[in-house]
């Protein structure tokens, strides 16, 4: 199991009201959402490996160098410089009353002897890629509320399957190639692929894509479902012969042929990017540090969720 930590503690943090606080008054409520939200997945699905991936690099140089638009309408400021240091692991935009929380939730996640994952210079979803990549003897759940994480799905040389909580744990939505070429109509033979050249062409305003214009979901499905590959996609915009592609089509994708060119190693999630793990990556029985995890749970108030983490591992 490979957590989209970011994408979770996020949606912890904004589904948990933050009158969830310590003895001290802190607001703790991410921590208490993303301790209860892992106890639910380990519970229901038992993953005999986990990692909890982390963001290093929200918005990462060779992405911005590729495309210079790329989640630039999230750095704070008019000047563009970014958001202010934040702890590892934060991305950008944190709440005043999240940022001290991660650590927390770090902390925890040491103490209970759960991984974390991460790779400099590179977001979670690339570390999710990597790892899932990598993988060739236990089949891999990917969770997350993150849509780009549909092109990890596959089912060779083990199953690559995605936990899509974009509406909550409990509307959560198990995706694999069939799910994903049904839900997008992309080709099922490669539809992890084929979704992310979907969303090359369609753009997604939220990180700054702004895809080709004219073209939406159902013409850019269309349009990847024709072809075998993105390079095969490409050659069929300069070449009028391949009927493939119609003449309007070829049109706007000609026009943005600028976008074309560089958009691929945005969009695509890495799988070859350099992962250190913070252990080793079995989920434990028990916890690693049961003293540790009893004082933060103590200091913090998260009496209830500890306990709830610790019956889980033990389950």
């Amino acid at each position: 199991m490979l957590l989209d930590a970011a994408s979770m503690y996020f949606r912890a943090y904004y589904g948990v009201p933050e009158s969830i606080t310590a003895p001290d008054g802190t607001p703790v409520n991410a921590v208490r959402g993303f301790t209860d939200m892992i106890s639910r997945l380990v519970a229901e699905h038992r993953p005999a490996r986990l990692v909890a991936c982390l963001d290093l690099d929200w918005r990462p140089a060779f992405r911005v160098e590729a495309l210079p638009s790329y989640k630039a309408h999230r750095i704070e400021g008019a000047g563009g410089t970014g958001p202010a240091t934040a702890p590892a692991g934060v991305p950008e935009e944190v709440p005043d009353t999240l940022a001290p929380q991660v650590p927390i939730i770090l902390e925890v996640l040491a103490a209970a002897g759960i991984a974390t994952g991460g790779a400099e210079g590179c977001e979670a979803d690339d570390v999710i890629g990597t790892l899932a990549h990598r993988e060739g003897t236990d089949p891999v759940l990917g969770v997350s509320g993150d849509r780009d994480l549909m092109q990890i799905v596959r089912e060779e040389p083990v199953p690559v399957r995605l936990l899509y909580v974009g509406r909550g744990l409990a509307k959560a939505e198990l995706l694999g190639p069939a799910e994903v070429a049904e839900k997008y109509g992309v080709p099922r033979d490669r539809a992890g692929e084929a979704y992310a050249e979907m969303a090359m062409l369609r753009g997604d305003p939220s990180d700054g894509l702004p895809g080709v214009p004219g073209v939406g979901a159902k013409t850019a499905a269309t349009l990847v479902g024709r072809f075998g590959s993105w390079a095969e996609l490409l050659a069929a915009v300069q070449d009028p012969s391949d009927t493939r592609m119609d003449a309007s089509a070829r049109q706007k994708l000609a026009k943005a042929s600028e976008y074309l060119s560089v958009v691929e190693p945005v969009v695509r999630v890495r799988q070859d990017a350099t992962v250190d793990l913070s252990r080793p990556d079995i989920l434990p029985s028990a916890p690693a540090d049961p003293a540790a995890l009893d004082a933060l749970a103590e200091r913090w108030g998260l009496g209830g969720s500890v306990e709830r983490l610790v019956k889980a591992l033990a389950g």
